[in-house]
């Protein structure tokens, strides 16, 4: 078996929306990718980060988050920034991974009551979901 696709989700906070989007590619895609999330200012995981990806049947209880400092040096396929700050500060990592930018407003902004900040991540949830979908098969696609 040839080795997975590496790929880093990255973001402001590393709380919400870079984990969403890496533990759904993990869940999509399997083994055959690496997939790991990280932010410019890790800030701690949202809790509706965590509620809203068990409704996908997705245990993140255990992650952390993470600097993007702990991935310096290393090479990814994918370099995946889900907001605009992590896009304009995205440090450059070996061997030019591509670089997608997929914009999402951020879901732990979001003021109001518990079922309007978990409807907000929800739709971040079903975002990535659908870009994620159509990620996979093409990220494969170019491997070969």
């Amino acid at each position: 078996m040839s080795a997975p696709i590496r790929v880093l989700f990255l973001c402001t906070g590393n709380s919400a929306r870079s984990i969403i989007g890496a533990a759904l590619l993990r869940h999509a895609g399997g083994d055959a990718f690496d997939v790991h999330s990280a932010g410019v200012r890790p800030k701690g995981i949202n809790p509706y980060t965590v509620r809203v990806l068990a409704q996908f049947g997705i245990d993140a209880s255990g992650e952390r988050s993470k600097s993007v400092d702990e991935y310096a040096g290393e090479r990814f396929d994918y370099v995946i920034t889900v907001c605009n700050d992590a896009a304009e500060e995205c440090p450059v990592f070996p061997g030019a991974p591509h670089r997608l930018h997929w914009g999402f407003p951020d879901p732990a902004a979001v003021e109001g009551t518990a079922a309007e900040k978990i409807a907000a991540f929800e739709r971040t949830a079903s975002g990535m979901t659908a870009r994620i979908a159509s990620f996979v098969p093409d990220a494969l696609r170019r491997k070969r």
